[in-house]
């Protein structure tokens, strides 16, 4: 039996960087990895998008109507087989696609590794990384560093260089002078104000 994978971590810390170094290791040996994201991540369209300037096409985009499940098993049957499946911007996702992926790696015996977020900037669990959380058999957190040099495990959300600490869940990097921090939980609540 494959297994579910949820690998964690704050801004920066190479999750994108990951999934594509993953997928060319797969191919590399002649084998079928697979990306799919969430429609909402707008970052990049199509595209798996690294800080460092790479990208990657994505294979399949999911809105919250799709079955994962079922696209997965008919695109098993009908195109060729899949090696691994690797998800960007996991915390998107609705529960119900965590529990279809899991489904994914028990019954179609295909490994899923998740990458994302496990809070947003204002310290709220996501719906699809709470869901992880709870299923995953295996879960790992990616570190990343602070400013300050300390651990990272918060993303301080910036609109126009200031730090803001209201608004709505999800705000994509790079869209709407947004940009994204990683801090350590010092940083965090000097920034807060506490």
């Amino acid at each position: 039996m494959s297994k579910l994978y949820f690998r964690y971590g704050a801004m920066n810390c190479g999750k994108s960087t990951a999934i594509m170094q993953v997928g060319y290791n797969y191919y590399e040996r002649g084998m079928n990895a697979m990306i799919m994201k969430p429609m909402i991540d707008t970052k990049g369209d199509d595209k798996v998008v690294s800080r460092l300037g790479i990208d990657k096409k994505v294979d399949f985009l999911i809105s919250e109507k799709d079955d994962v499940y079922e696209m997965v098993k008919k695109y098993k049957e009908t195109q060729k087989n899949i090696d691994c499946l690797l998800v960007d911007e996991v915390q998107f996702f609705k529960a119900y696609h965590i529990d279809q992926l899991l489904k994914v790696a028990v019954t179609l015996n295909i490994p899923v590794i998740c990458y994302g977020l496990r809070t947003d900037f204002l310290m709220n669990g996501f719906e699809g990384s709470a869901r992880l959380l709870l299923v995953a058999h295996t879960i790992e957190e990616l570190k990343t560093i602070c400013t300050c040099g300390r651990k990272a495990t918060l993303n301080g959300r910036k609109i126009n260089g200031s730090y803001v600490f209201e608004g709505e869940q999800v705000a994509i990097d790079g869209k709407n002078h947004v940009e994204y921090q990683s801090l350590c939980t010092s940083c965090y609540f000097e920034y807060r104000g506490e």
